[in-house]
């Protein structure tokens, strides 16, 4: 019993510094490197390009390619999760992004239009994450996230949350006179969460984040209104922003007993 639970403090321990600082300065290199090489889709994790020229340099010269059991990971980072189970409760900036109407819009447009248009924001959203040092924590449905964690993202997370999600909508057309191409609405929050791997080591495993911090951040999302970006007070003050001028909201989120005051991001189309 003892082993255990010291295997599993070096474990958490491991997460904290790969989360928190920067350490292991051989990954935050390489991730900044992975960002520059072209190709689509990438690494969640690590940003390893797995098609296109960008591909081919980092399987030759890095031994990666996109893991057989986890299709968002590179078959190294699926290994580093699955043999260190486990992950570390850090202080984060959470960003979500997903689309309004989405029902509506599918059923206005035959199956093969609607994939390539989600497939479209999902390239965009995810290169928006990837160039301001997020985890890329879920791709699912109408949906992408984006973790912001002090050991890629500094210590300025929120603000970098916050301006990659003023990014993506300027990027899906929120700003242009003639409207979005994909209607969107974004939620940032910054609190403390479960951040590491879950799965087994016989199956698929995947980086992700867990708590009360991410299920806000989701809802702040599916609160927002077309071209809105619902920041919360905790992210507001942690990217040290001054809302003069921006809309004061007090929401009734689910699972909160208390009602949740947010700050409505002037929209950039204003």
């Amino acid at each position: 019993m003892t082993e255990k639970l010291d295997q599993d403090a070096v474990i958490e321990e491991i997460w904290r510094r790969y989360l928190t600082t920067g350490e292991f300065e051989k990954e935050r290199r390489q991730r900044h490197f992975f960002r520059l090489l072209p190709g689509t889709p990438r690494c969640k994790n690590c940003y390893a390009p797995f098609k296109g020229a960008g591909s081919i340099v980092v399987k030759t010269i890095y031994g990666k390619e996109p893991s057989r059991l986890n299709p968002q990971l590179c078959n190294i980072c699926e290994e580093f999760a699955k043999h260190h189970q486990g992950g570390a409760e850090i202080e984060l900036s959470l960003l979500f992004a997903d689309v309004r109407n989405s029902t509506l819009l599918a059923e206005s447009m035959n199956p093969t239009e609607y994939s390539r248009l989600i497939n479209k924001f999902y390239s965009t959203a995810t290169q928006v994450m990837v160039n301001s040092d997020a985890l890329i924590d879920k791709i699912i449905g109408d949906q992408v996230a984006g973790m912001y964690v002090p050991g890629f993202a500094g210590q300025d997370h929120a603000l970098r949350a916050v301006e990659a999600a003023l990014e993506i909508l300027q990027a899906t057309g929120h700003s242009d006179p003639g409207g979005p191409w994909i209607q969107l609405g974004a939620g940032v929050h910054t609190g403390t969460a479960f951040v590491g791997s879950l799965g087994s080591k016989q199956a698929t495993t995947d980086i992700t984040v867990l708590g009360d911090a991410a299920n806000v951040a989701a809802r702040l999302s599916s609160s927002a209104g077309v071209g809105e970006i619902l920041v919360s007070e905790p992210a507001l003050s942690s990217a040290g922003l001054d809302p003069g001028g921006w809309e004061k909201r007090v929401l009734e989120l689910k699972g909160k007993t208390a009602p949740f005051p947010v700050w409505v991001h002037p929209r950039s189309d204003a």
